[in-house]
């Protein structure tokens, strides 16, 4: 029997046993398993006799003895009040140090931290930034040394590239325990390579309980750029599981990245706005959109491949691209086209809904489009991998990008990739006119913009590029060109180097 680690976490929860049978136990990475101990102790108390960890990779890792099971589980325990009385030691010893503008160095390369304990992601927002920022610093004559978590789509593992893969020893048996003690393990690894890259400064894209950019910084003097893309507390609260674990500790590290990093890059206004509240200088804080390689996303990219593979040839294909978060509004996308079929039942065979992804509310999607007896119009593609988001957008005729305002009434502080992705490939585009999506597009001249979250606004605004192919043309070339002029990942880069030049040369 096979078995995912969210399957077993189910189980747990409601209480169930496990058959007797061997049981293949499918993981993210055997070397990061949270919880490992406490699910195998619940395991042999199911009746398994036998499982083997199983990644994306095709590592094993076999069960452990009992023994060692109860001996991990109180090692942790003990370990605990331990483990996070240091953390919080030297969170503030840093805090006391790191109060200073670094020198940028007249040569040498940057060194790129991906610290994030994602694993497996091959689609979505974050892994084009990534990409995009380590692709734009090569283009610059800049190519960083990169240290990650994991492997990175479509960023090349050369010698330059460096895996530092988190090992869950001690901690893994509570909460999130294992971030906070890989801050000191990554700090340890790169260490030993310093002198050998000699980086002229560092930029990490922050991450939950991470520090190693200002440890860094406040070892080597070294300028520090942090990439911050929200509050991770808040993101926790209002799209996660609620209240984070040692929640103070995390709202102080991050804090502490915030207050120590000589130019801090934030993706729109709202972000901006609120580091100011935080108490954040503004004049190290640069307001950057996302951006795309105009090469890679392009009209000339040819999406027959994809249109034949899934039977769209003669269709007209409204499309959406996205890891279906609770912020991205395909809820109502699900009504919106609904709604036009159930007012124009004779495009039922002309109008097809291509959904490009996977994510937590692709379920609720798919029975909502279900529920409006629609499902024959609609085309789920699953998850796909990045280098294949330009071909299904090319077989395309309009994209939707159906943002929703913040749950608590506070401002949306996104900067959508997909916007940025669909402006290059010169297709219609209906979107959301919500804080920098509507900044950034201009109603009727690149896209049609609609009311956030409103149904009957976005069914109309399909509509009308579905009667007007012209008008999706000239839509589709204008953002082309704005997209082109402004919003390249090259350009996104070069932004935050004169920054770091302005504050650090």
């Amino acid at each position: 029997m096979k078995l995912t680690r969210q399957e077993l976490l189910q189980g747990l929860r409601a209480r169930k046993r496990l058959s007797k049978a061997d049981n293949e136990v499918v993981c993210d990475s055997v070397t990061a398993i949270r919880y490992r101990d406490a699910l195998e102790l619940w395991m042999l108390a199911s009746g398994a006799h036998y499982w083997k960890w199983v990644d994306a990779q095709g590592r094993e890792s076999a069960r452990q003895s009992t023994g060692r099971i109860v001996l991990n589980i109180t090692r942790d325990l003990l370990a605990w009040p331990f483990v996070i009385s240091k953390a919080s030691l030297k969170v503030r010893h840093l805090a006391s140090c790191v109060d200073f503008r670094a020198k940028l160095a007249s040569d040498g390369y940057p060194l790129y931290i991906r610290s994030d304990h994602w694993f497996n992601l091959q689609s979505g927002g974050s892994v084009g930034h990534v990409k995009g920022v380590i692709d734009g610093l090569h283009s610059l004559g800049l190519p960083p040394h990169v240290v990650s978590t994991d492997h990175l789509r479509g960023v090349p593992e050369d010698n330059r590239f460096h895996l530092f893969e988190p090992n869950y020893g001690l901690g893994r048996n509570i909460p999130r325990l294992p971030e906070v003690v890989y801050s000191h393990q990554l700090k340890c690894f790169i260490d030993k390579h310093w002198d050998e890259w000699s980086p002229c400064f560092v930029y990490q894209r922050y991450s939950l309980y991470n520090f190693t950019g200002v440890w860094l910084k406040a070892s080597y003097c070294v300028p520090l750029v942090c990439e911050y893309n929200g509050s991770e507390a808040w993101v926790s609260r209002h799209w996660g599981e609620g209240r984070l674990p040692h929640e103070g500790l995390a709202t102080r590290i991050e804090h502490l990245n915030l207050r120590a990093a000589d130019v801090i890059t934030v993706v729109s206004k709202p972000l901006l706005d609120e580091l100011n509240q935080r108490g954040i200088d503004p004049n190290k804080v640069i307001v950057n959109p996302n951006g795309v390689d105009p090469d890679t996303y392009s009209p000339d990219v040819d999406g027959s491949v994809v249109r034949a593979a899934y039977g769209l040839e003669g269709k007209t294909v409204v499309g959406f691209i996205g890891t279906f978060g609770k912020w991205h509004g395909a809820e109502v996308l699900a009504e919106a086209f609904a709604s036009i079929l159930s007012r124009r039942p004779a495009l039922r065979s002309k109008l097809q809904l291509l959904l490009i992804g996977d994510g937590v509310t692709l379920s609720l999607t798919k029975q909502l489009l279900n529920e409006r007896g629609v499902a024959e119009c609609v085309t789920y593609t699953g998850q796909i991998p990045q280098e294949q988001g330009p071909a299904h957008l090319a077989a395309c005729d309009i994209l939707i990008s159906p943002q929703v305002p913040n749950p608590d009434g506070s401002r949306f502080f996104g900067s959508p990739t997909k916007l940025f992705e669909y402006m290059a490939m010169g297709k219609g585009i209906v979107a959301s006119d919500l804080d920098q999506i509507g900044q950034v597009l201009n109603h009727e001249h690149s896209a049609i913009l609609v009311k956030p979250g409103d149904v009957e606004s976005l069914s109309a605004g399909i509509e009308t590029l579905v009667d007007k192919p012209e008008l999706r043309y000239k839509l589709g070339a204008n953002a082309r060109r704005d997209v082109v002029a402004h919003y390249t990942w090259k350009e996104h880069t070069r932004r935050i180097l004169d920054k770091l030049w302005e504050r650090c040369g």
